[in-house]
Protein backbone atom coordinates (compact mmCIF):
# COMPACT_ATOMS: atom_id res chain seq x y z
CA UNK A 1 0.00 0.00 0.00
CA UNK A 2 1.51 3.43 -1.01
CA UNK A 3 1.03 6.39 1.20
CA UNK A 4 1.64 8.88 -1.63
CA UNK A 5 -1.90 10.76 -1.63
CA UNK A 6 -3.04 12.09 -5.04
CA UNK A 7 -3.17 15.59 -4.12
CA UNK A 8 0.45 15.26 -3.29
CA UNK A 9 1.12 16.34 -7.18
CA UNK A 10 -1.37 19.04 -7.13
CA UNK A 11 0.04 22.62 -6.58
CA UNK A 12 -1.53 24.02 -3.56
CA UNK A 13 -3.97 26.37 -5.18
CA UNK A 14 -5.24 23.65 -7.10
CA UNK A 15 -5.52 21.30 -3.39
CA UNK A 16 -7.46 24.18 -2.45
CA UNK A 17 -9.99 23.88 -5.26
CA UNK A 18 -10.39 20.85 -5.20
CA UNK A 19 -10.94 20.85 -1.83
CA UNK A 20 -13.56 23.26 -2.27
CA UNK A 21 -15.30 21.44 -4.61
CA UNK A 22 -14.87 18.91 -1.91
CA UNK A 23 -16.51 20.48 0.87
CA UNK A 24 -18.84 22.00 -1.29
CA UNK A 25 -17.60 25.08 0.14
CA UNK A 26 -19.32 28.76 0.66
CA UNK A 27 -16.17 30.37 0.09
CA UNK A 28 -13.79 29.78 -2.76
CA UNK A 29 -11.74 32.54 -5.10
CA UNK A 30 -8.30 32.72 -6.80
CA UNK A 31 -6.76 35.40 -8.85
CA UNK A 32 -3.97 36.70 -9.41
CA UNK A 33 -1.51 39.12 -7.44
CA UNK A 34 0.83 41.06 -8.96
CA UNK A 35 3.66 40.55 -6.37
CA UNK A 36 6.23 37.91 -6.15
CA UNK A 37 4.80 34.74 -4.16
CA UNK A 38 7.83 35.63 -1.57
CA UNK A 39 5.97 38.66 -0.70
CA UNK A 40 2.10 37.39 -0.36
CA UNK A 41 3.13 34.19 1.27
CA UNK A 42 4.92 36.41 3.83
CA UNK A 43 1.69 38.70 4.16
CA UNK A 44 -0.61 35.46 4.25
CA UNK A 45 1.42 33.30 6.65
CA UNK A 46 1.67 36.69 9.38
CA UNK A 47 -1.92 34.81 11.05
CA UNK A 48 -1.39 36.83 13.89
CA UNK A 49 -0.80 39.70 12.16
CA UNK A 50 -2.38 39.68 9.17
CA UNK A 51 -5.49 37.53 9.10
CA UNK A 52 -7.46 39.86 10.90
CA UNK A 53 -7.03 42.46 8.45
CA UNK A 54 -8.31 39.86 5.38
CA UNK A 55 -11.32 38.70 7.60
CA UNK A 56 -13.87 41.46 8.42
CA UNK A 57 -15.21 39.41 11.26
CA UNK A 58 -11.97 39.15 13.11
CA UNK A 59 -10.60 40.81 16.11
CA UNK A 60 -7.39 38.81 16.49
CA UNK A 61 -5.60 35.14 15.99
CA UNK A 62 -3.79 33.95 18.94
CA UNK A 63 -0.53 32.01 17.48
CA UNK A 64 1.45 30.43 19.92
CA UNK A 65 5.10 30.83 19.11
CA UNK A 66 7.41 28.51 17.63
CA UNK A 67 8.10 26.57 14.37
CA UNK A 68 5.66 24.17 14.06
CA UNK A 69 3.50 23.24 10.86
CA UNK A 70 0.62 22.13 13.24
CA UNK A 71 -0.63 24.92 15.74
CA UNK A 72 -3.79 24.93 17.98
CA UNK A 73 -4.56 28.90 17.52
CA UNK A 74 -7.65 30.76 19.02
CA UNK A 75 -9.78 33.24 16.72
CA UNK A 76 -11.85 35.75 18.18
CA UNK A 77 -14.59 37.38 16.69
CA UNK A 78 -15.69 41.01 16.76
CA UNK A 79 -18.86 39.73 18.15
CA UNK A 80 -16.74 38.43 21.19
CA UNK A 81 -17.09 34.56 20.13
CA UNK A 82 -13.44 32.44 20.60
CA UNK A 83 -12.95 29.30 18.52
CA UNK A 84 -10.15 26.74 18.77
CA UNK A 85 -8.56 26.32 15.39
CA UNK A 86 -6.18 23.49 14.30
CA UNK A 87 -3.90 25.29 11.58
CA UNK A 88 -1.99 23.41 8.79
CA UNK A 89 0.77 25.83 8.02
CA UNK A 90 3.62 25.02 5.30
CA UNK A 91 4.84 26.84 2.60
CA UNK A 92 1.99 28.44 -0.15
CA UNK A 93 -0.38 26.12 1.93
CA UNK A 94 -2.69 26.83 4.70
CA UNK A 95 -5.70 24.62 6.30
CA UNK A 96 -7.51 26.06 9.51
CA UNK A 97 -10.05 23.80 10.91
CA UNK A 98 -12.62 24.82 13.85
CA UNK A 99 -15.06 22.47 14.93
CA UNK A 100 -17.65 23.96 12.91
CA UNK A 101 -15.31 26.08 10.16
CA UNK A 102 -12.90 25.08 7.51
CA UNK A 103 -10.75 27.96 6.20
CA UNK A 104 -7.98 27.85 3.66
CA UNK A 105 -5.43 30.07 1.74
CA UNK A 106 -2.95 28.72 -0.85
CA UNK A 107 -0.53 30.56 -3.13
CA UNK A 108 1.54 29.18 -6.34
CA UNK A 109 3.90 31.41 -8.63
CA UNK A 110 2.43 32.78 -11.68
CA UNK A 111 4.79 34.38 -14.25
CA UNK A 112 6.19 37.03 -12.41
CA UNK A 113 3.24 37.02 -9.79
CA UNK A 114 1.15 34.91 -7.78
CA UNK A 115 -1.81 33.14 -8.17
CA UNK A 116 -3.38 33.16 -4.51
CA UNK A 117 -6.47 31.64 -3.10
CA UNK A 118 -9.17 31.70 -0.59
CA UNK A 119 -11.35 29.13 1.00
CA UNK A 120 -14.43 29.33 3.84
CA UNK A 121 -16.87 26.51 4.46
CA UNK A 122 -19.10 24.57 7.22
CA UNK A 123 -17.95 21.50 8.19
CA UNK A 124 -21.43 20.31 8.75
CA UNK A 125 -22.43 18.75 5.49
CA UNK A 126 -26.77 18.58 6.77
CA UNK A 127 -26.51 22.11 6.26
CA UNK A 128 -25.13 21.88 2.54
CA UNK A 129 -28.21 22.23 0.23
CA UNK A 130 -29.22 25.27 2.40
CA UNK A 131 -26.01 26.89 1.51
CA UNK A 132 -25.71 26.51 -2.07
CA UNK A 133 -27.59 29.73 -2.96
CA UNK A 134 -25.09 31.64 -0.98
CA UNK A 135 -22.09 30.05 -3.15
CA UNK A 136 -22.15 33.28 -5.40
CA UNK A 137 -22.24 35.76 -2.17
CA UNK A 138 -19.46 33.46 -1.11
CA UNK A 139 -17.39 34.00 -4.41
CA UNK A 140 -18.14 37.80 -4.14
CA UNK A 141 -17.23 37.79 -0.76
CA UNK A 142 -13.69 35.43 -1.64
CA UNK A 143 -12.60 38.25 -4.16
CA UNK A 144 -12.89 40.91 -1.60
CA UNK A 145 -10.62 38.74 0.69
CA UNK A 146 -8.12 38.78 -2.01
CA UNK A 147 -8.21 42.42 -2.57
CA UNK A 148 -7.42 43.08 0.57
CA UNK A 149 -4.80 40.64 0.53
CA UNK A 150 -3.57 42.40 -2.38
CA UNK A 151 -3.82 45.53 -0.40
CA UNK A 152 -2.10 44.06 2.64
CA UNK A 153 1.03 42.36 0.60
CA UNK A 154 1.99 46.09 -1.37
CA UNK A 155 1.73 47.90 2.01
CA UNK A 156 4.22 45.24 3.65
CA UNK A 157 6.59 46.00 0.56
CA UNK A 158 6.27 49.43 0.75
CA UNK A 159 6.86 49.46 4.68
CA UNK A 160 7.24 46.47 6.28
CA UNK A 161 5.15 45.30 9.06
CA UNK A 162 3.57 48.36 8.84
CA UNK A 163 0.22 47.98 11.41
CA UNK A 164 -3.27 49.54 9.30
Amino acid sequence: MTTDWPTADLDPVLRLRVMAAGLNSVMYADEYIDAPLADVWSMASDLEGELPHLVPTLSAFHVPPGPEERKQVWAYSLFRHRARFEVLLQPGWCLMQSKYVVGGMAAVAEGSGTRFAVLGGLRQTRLTSLLTPLRPLGRSRGLRMIARARRRTALRRTAPHAET
